[in-house]
Protein backbone atom coordinates (compact mmCIF):
# COMPACT_ATOMS: atom_id res chain seq x y z
CA UNK A 1 0.00 0.00 0.00
CA UNK A 2 2.96 2.18 1.04
CA UNK A 3 4.14 1.28 -2.39
CA UNK A 4 1.28 2.52 -4.66
CA UNK A 5 0.90 5.56 -2.35
CA UNK A 6 4.46 6.56 -3.15
CA UNK A 7 4.42 5.93 -6.81
CA UNK A 8 0.85 7.80 -7.22
CA UNK A 9 2.74 10.60 -5.95
CA UNK A 10 5.62 10.56 -8.72
CA UNK A 11 2.55 10.22 -10.97
CA UNK A 12 1.03 13.27 -10.24
CA UNK A 13 4.44 14.99 -9.95
CA UNK A 14 5.57 13.95 -13.38
CA UNK A 15 1.91 14.89 -15.09
CA UNK A 16 2.10 18.09 -13.29
CA UNK A 17 5.67 18.70 -14.77
CA UNK A 18 5.02 17.86 -18.23
CA UNK A 19 1.78 19.67 -18.04
CA UNK A 20 3.12 22.71 -17.56
CA UNK A 21 6.58 22.31 -19.61
CA UNK A 22 4.56 21.18 -22.34
CA UNK A 23 1.80 24.14 -22.30
CA UNK A 24 4.75 26.47 -21.33
CA UNK A 25 7.04 25.80 -25.18
CA UNK A 26 3.97 25.48 -26.82
CA UNK A 27 4.43 28.50 -28.97
CA UNK A 28 8.37 27.65 -29.28
CA UNK A 29 7.31 23.88 -30.49
CA UNK A 30 4.92 24.96 -32.89
CA UNK A 31 7.48 27.18 -34.55
CA UNK A 32 10.36 23.83 -34.36
CA UNK A 33 8.05 21.78 -35.90
CA UNK A 34 6.53 23.98 -38.72
CA UNK A 35 10.37 24.75 -38.98
CA UNK A 36 11.61 21.09 -39.53
CA UNK A 37 8.80 20.65 -42.09
CA UNK A 38 10.08 23.53 -44.26
CA UNK A 39 13.59 21.77 -44.30
CA UNK A 40 12.34 19.09 -45.65
CA UNK A 41 8.47 19.07 -46.77
CA UNK A 42 8.45 14.79 -47.82
CA UNK A 43 10.02 13.92 -44.35
CA UNK A 44 7.83 13.42 -40.87
CA UNK A 45 8.23 16.04 -38.32
CA UNK A 46 8.79 13.78 -35.35
CA UNK A 47 11.19 10.81 -35.01
CA UNK A 48 9.09 7.20 -32.90
CA UNK A 49 12.15 5.02 -31.86
CA UNK A 50 11.10 2.05 -29.72
CA UNK A 51 13.00 1.86 -26.43
CA UNK A 52 12.80 -0.33 -23.33
CA UNK A 53 11.00 0.52 -20.13
CA UNK A 54 10.10 -0.44 -16.91
CA UNK A 55 10.73 -4.00 -16.57
CA UNK A 56 11.64 -4.41 -19.91
CA UNK A 57 8.40 -3.39 -21.82
CA UNK A 58 8.86 -1.82 -25.27
CA UNK A 59 7.17 1.41 -26.02
CA UNK A 60 7.29 3.97 -28.68
CA UNK A 61 9.38 7.35 -27.96
CA UNK A 62 8.96 10.63 -29.27
CA UNK A 63 11.42 12.94 -30.48
CA UNK A 64 11.41 16.09 -32.79
CA UNK A 65 13.29 14.66 -35.97
CA UNK A 66 17.09 16.32 -35.77
CA UNK A 67 18.58 13.22 -38.15
CA UNK A 68 18.10 12.81 -41.71
CA UNK A 69 14.97 10.31 -42.73
CA UNK A 70 17.59 7.10 -43.57
CA UNK A 71 19.72 7.29 -40.18
CA UNK A 72 19.03 4.30 -38.85
CA UNK A 73 19.75 2.79 -42.15
CA UNK A 74 22.84 4.67 -42.23
CA UNK A 75 24.25 3.63 -38.41
CA UNK A 76 25.88 1.02 -39.66
CA UNK A 77 28.36 1.97 -41.81
CA UNK A 78 29.14 5.01 -39.28
CA UNK A 79 29.52 1.78 -36.26
CA UNK A 80 32.92 1.88 -36.15
CA UNK A 81 32.56 5.29 -35.08
CA UNK A 82 31.21 4.99 -31.71
CA UNK A 83 32.63 6.89 -28.73
CA UNK A 84 30.85 5.55 -26.30
CA UNK A 85 32.34 2.17 -24.21
CA UNK A 86 29.47 -0.88 -23.81
CA UNK A 87 26.72 -1.23 -25.43
CA UNK A 88 25.60 2.13 -26.10
CA UNK A 89 26.30 4.32 -29.54
CA UNK A 90 27.08 7.79 -29.17
CA UNK A 91 29.20 10.02 -31.85
CA UNK A 92 29.66 13.58 -30.44
CA UNK A 93 29.63 14.79 -34.29
CA UNK A 94 27.06 12.62 -35.73
CA UNK A 95 27.03 13.08 -39.47
CA UNK A 96 23.66 12.30 -39.71
CA UNK A 97 22.28 15.20 -37.96
CA UNK A 98 20.90 18.35 -39.83
CA UNK A 99 21.85 21.58 -39.31
CA UNK A 100 18.46 22.38 -37.53
CA UNK A 101 19.24 19.24 -35.71
CA UNK A 102 22.20 20.50 -34.48
CA UNK A 103 20.60 23.40 -32.85
CA UNK A 104 17.60 21.41 -31.48
CA UNK A 105 19.87 19.18 -29.74
CA UNK A 106 22.12 21.68 -28.51
CA UNK A 107 19.06 22.89 -26.16
CA UNK A 108 17.73 18.85 -26.41
CA UNK A 109 14.61 20.99 -27.76
CA UNK A 110 14.12 17.78 -29.66
CA UNK A 111 13.88 15.98 -26.77
CA UNK A 112 10.90 18.04 -25.76
CA UNK A 113 7.95 15.60 -27.28
CA UNK A 114 9.28 13.27 -24.72
CA UNK A 115 7.10 14.70 -22.18
CA UNK A 116 4.10 12.75 -24.12
CA UNK A 117 5.34 9.99 -23.25
CA UNK A 118 5.35 11.09 -19.59
CA UNK A 119 1.76 11.98 -20.14
CA UNK A 120 1.32 8.54 -21.57
CA UNK A 121 2.74 6.39 -18.69
CA UNK A 122 5.69 5.34 -20.08
CA UNK A 123 8.21 7.65 -18.93
CA UNK A 124 8.92 9.83 -16.20
CA UNK A 125 10.22 13.12 -16.20
CA UNK A 126 13.27 11.99 -14.23
CA UNK A 127 15.11 8.50 -14.45
CA UNK A 128 17.83 6.46 -16.51
CA UNK A 129 18.26 7.10 -20.00
CA UNK A 130 15.72 4.74 -22.60
CA UNK A 131 17.77 2.37 -23.84
CA UNK A 132 17.65 0.83 -27.76
CA UNK A 133 16.25 -2.71 -27.29
CA UNK A 134 19.88 -4.00 -28.83
CA UNK A 135 21.19 -2.14 -26.25
CA UNK A 136 19.74 -4.15 -23.73
CA UNK A 137 20.32 -7.38 -25.41
CA UNK A 138 24.00 -6.68 -24.79
CA UNK A 139 23.50 -5.97 -21.41
CA UNK A 140 25.26 -7.78 -18.44
CA UNK A 141 22.63 -8.71 -15.11
CA UNK A 142 23.96 -5.95 -13.23
CA UNK A 143 22.66 -3.65 -16.45
CA UNK A 144 19.14 -4.46 -16.01
CA UNK A 145 18.91 -3.02 -12.70
CA UNK A 146 18.82 0.36 -14.55
CA UNK A 147 14.99 -1.08 -15.40
CA UNK A 148 13.36 -1.57 -12.12
CA UNK A 149 12.24 2.12 -12.49
CA UNK A 150 10.75 4.18 -15.63
CA UNK A 151 13.13 5.74 -17.76
CA UNK A 152 13.36 9.86 -17.75
CA UNK A 153 13.92 12.77 -19.70
CA UNK A 154 16.58 13.86 -17.80
CA UNK A 155 18.31 12.00 -15.37
CA UNK A 156 21.70 11.96 -12.91
CA UNK A 157 23.87 11.02 -16.10
CA UNK A 158 22.45 14.16 -18.05
CA UNK A 159 23.27 16.52 -15.88
CA UNK A 160 26.81 14.92 -14.65
CA UNK A 161 28.67 14.68 -17.79
CA UNK A 162 26.67 13.19 -20.00
CA UNK A 163 28.90 11.59 -22.70
CA UNK A 164 32.14 12.58 -21.44
CA UNK A 165 30.81 9.55 -19.14
CA UNK A 166 31.84 5.92 -19.71
CA UNK A 167 28.92 3.73 -19.93
CA UNK A 168 29.79 1.98 -16.84
CA UNK A 169 30.02 5.52 -15.02
CA UNK A 170 26.12 6.02 -16.63
CA UNK A 171 25.23 2.49 -14.89
CA UNK A 172 26.96 3.90 -11.53
CA UNK A 173 24.60 7.13 -11.45
CA UNK A 174 21.16 5.78 -12.35
CA UNK A 175 21.78 2.89 -9.20
CA UNK A 176 22.70 5.85 -7.12
CA UNK A 177 19.61 7.53 -8.31
CA UNK A 178 17.10 4.73 -7.96
CA UNK A 179 18.84 4.13 -4.45
CA UNK A 180 17.84 7.59 -3.30
CA UNK A 181 14.95 8.66 -5.99
CA UNK A 182 12.53 10.71 -3.96
CA UNK A 183 10.70 14.23 -5.24
CA UNK A 184 13.48 16.32 -3.49
CA UNK A 185 15.98 15.08 -5.86
CA UNK A 186 13.63 15.09 -9.09
CA UNK A 187 12.87 18.27 -8.65
CA UNK A 188 16.94 19.14 -8.00
CA UNK A 189 17.64 17.12 -10.80
CA UNK A 190 15.29 19.04 -12.80
CA UNK A 191 16.50 23.05 -11.66
CA UNK A 192 19.78 21.58 -12.59
CA UNK A 193 18.88 20.17 -15.93
CA UNK A 194 16.82 23.75 -16.67
CA UNK A 195 19.84 25.63 -15.54
CA UNK A 196 22.67 23.43 -17.91
CA UNK A 197 20.09 24.49 -20.76
CA UNK A 198 19.97 28.41 -19.76
CA UNK A 199 24.03 28.21 -19.77
CA UNK A 200 24.10 27.24 -23.40
CA UNK A 201 21.91 29.60 -24.33
CA UNK A 202 24.61 32.71 -22.92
Amino acid sequence: MQNRKIERRYRIFDILVASVALCVSAPILLLVAICIKISDWNAPVFFKQRRIGRHGEAFMMYKFRSMQVDAEKQKGAIQSQNEMSGPMFKIENDPRITKLGKWLRKFSIDEFPQFINVLQGDMSCVGPRPPLPEEVQDYETHHLERLRVKPGCTGLWQVSGRNQLSFEEMVELDMAYIKNQSIRLNIRILLRTFKELLGKGM
